[in-house]
């Protein structure tokens, strides 16, 4: 099973009719098991203040397959080392976390739709180069579209 990191806009998506296709089949393989989800209480604290249907999708995934996953020390380092190179200004600095918990956390995928600072191809090379020089694994940032299109 997959270790995937949803971001906020993942979960504000299944509402959303741009991208609620793919943010629905994709809830729909979590259901089925396919995926097992890294859950930190960012997320959480991102979701305090979102219409309750949004709040109300993370209840509908089953315990065992939410995996929570803690603002450690290394998180945070990698997370500002992020912003010392300029991959996002600082006012980016909890998205930063987010790319950071999953490249800590090793996720498999990390799923967002957030283009402006996370899936498109100068931020994920940025946040890659850094997390390659640092010895961590290459992230696989992808939006829900991404990795279903080739099951749907």
């Amino acid at each position: 099973m997959e270790r995937i990191y949803l971001d906020t806009s993942v979960f504000g998506g299944y509402f959303d009719k741009e991208f609620e296709k793919w943010t629905k089949i994709l809830f729909n393989k979590i259901l089925e098991g396919k995926y097992k989800i890294l859950y930190s209480k960012l997320t959480d604290a991102e979701l305090y203040s979102a219409p309750k249907k949004v709040k109300n999708l993370v209840l509908k995934i089953p315990e065992n397959q939410i995996e929570t996953v803690e603002i450690i020390e290394e998180v945070k380092e990698l997370a500002n080392k992020y912003i010392s190179v300029n991959v996002v200004g600082k006012t980016s600095m909890t998205d930063c976390i987010h790319i950071a918990l999953a490249t800590i956390y090793d996720a498999d995928i990390f799923v967002s739709w957030n283009f402006k600072h996370i899936v498109n191809i100068g931020k994920i090379r940025g946040y890659n180069s850094i997390n390659y020089r640092l010895g961590h694994k290459i992230l696989e940032i992808r939006t829900p579209r991404e990795i279903l299109n080739y099951e749907e």
